[in-house]
């Protein structure tokens, strides 16, 4: 059973940083592309960023790129996503997602939630001045 777990969310100040982590017990999630989403208040969820399983390539949603950074770490079996230089517009709710498949016809770089077969909870990141 895939169970994923996500952690480091809370309340910063603009500008500041927050690093967020998926970890699982069910799969090796070297082995999949994870990816992460998050949704705002009133707003459709919303890819972010993630990391493919057959080459590690990693992808970000416009509004992220240069700020956020999805990594590994295959040892502690855990995704994270390090978020700096945190927005007001950032705030949502984090959600990590597991896409099982490993297959070539997924497109990764377009952050399809429909591609993603397993979710997290979520966590939630508040970005407030």
């Amino acid at each position: 059973q895939v169970q994923l777990v996500e952690s480091g969310g809370g309340s910063v100040q603009p500008g500041g940083s927050l690093r967020l982590s998926c970890a699982n017990s069910g799969l090796d999630l070297y082995q999949y592309t994870v990816g992460w989403f998050r949704q705002a208040p009133g707003k459709e969820r919303e890819g972010v960023s993630c990391v493919t399983w057959n080459d590690d390539s990693t992808y970000y949603a416009a509004s992220v790129k240069g700020r956020f950074s999805i990594y590994r770490d295959k040892a502690k079996n855990t995704v994270y996503l390090q978020m700096n230089d945190l927005k007001p517009e950032d705030t949502g709710v984090y959600s990590c997602a597991v896409d099982w498949t490993r297959s070539m016809g997924r497109r990764p770089w377009l952050l399809l939630a429909h591609e993603y077969n397993a979710w997290g909870q979520g966590t939630q990141v508040t970005v407030s001045s």
